[in-house]
């Protein structure tokens, strides 16, 4: 597409999507322009919506995002590196708290600090509250590796997690109203209509 056409297409576009891509974007190109007011101006960008997660990061739909970046102690890294070598990097237990889509660990700074990134459905405090209950033992053996960790279940814990958490810029997901729960009952709902098929041939 030309840059005419590009120009053309963009001013048929609403003019307070216009007006605000101009302002933000006055140096860039106008395909690039083109895109941002296309997507600002689809009705797709209220249902990927970012809200606040409740205490803190970001939400959208039910899902909420949580990442922290945490100093390690002296041999921190080594001892985690040894528990995720012995399950073979899988934390398929983590699974019992209901709500978590996925997590995961990464080592920086030369092994000194921690990146702990998670998406989970719902609220930031209840999440936090479902690990407390759901999976302790687990939770306090990975974090007793981080310098301060005051325990899943002690009252400070939330305030140690608001301390290193920061919180996203910028989120997406990609089906932001599927909930885990909801996700297990259509998987569940599949393999009933697939056994049903399977059943009448």
């Amino acid at each position: 597409m030309s840059e005419k056409d590009l120009h053309a297409k963009f001013q048929r576009l609403p003019a307070t999507v216009r007006e605000k891509v101009d302002a933000t974007l006055a140096d860039a190109k106008i395909a690039l322009k083109l895109r941002v007011a296309e997507v600002l101006a689809d009705e797709e960008m209220a249902e990927h919506a970012v809200t606040t997660a409740g205490r803190i990061g970001a939400k959208s739909g039910e899902v909420s995002e949580l990442t922290i970046i945490l100093p390690l102690k002296p041999n921190g890294a080594e001892r985690l590196r040894k528990f995720f070598k012995l399950v073979g990097g899988n934390l398929a237990g983590a699974g019992q708290v209901g709500t978590l889509h996925n997590m995961r660990f990464v080592f920086l700074d030369n092994d000194t600090k921690l990146l702990f990134a998670t998406a989970f459905d719902g609220e930031w405090d209840p999440y936090i509250d479902d690990f407390a209950t759901k999976i302790p033992e687990f939770m306090d053996y990975l974090f007793s590796n981080v310098e301060g960790w005051p325990g899943i279940t002690s009252p400070d814990v939330k305030d140690f997690i608001v301390k290193y958490q920061i919180p996203a810029e910028a989120w997406f997901v990609s089906h932001p109203n599927l909930t885990v729960a909801e996700a297990h009952r259509l998987k569940r709902q599949e393999a009933a209509v697939q056994r049903f098929l399977t059943d009448l041939n």
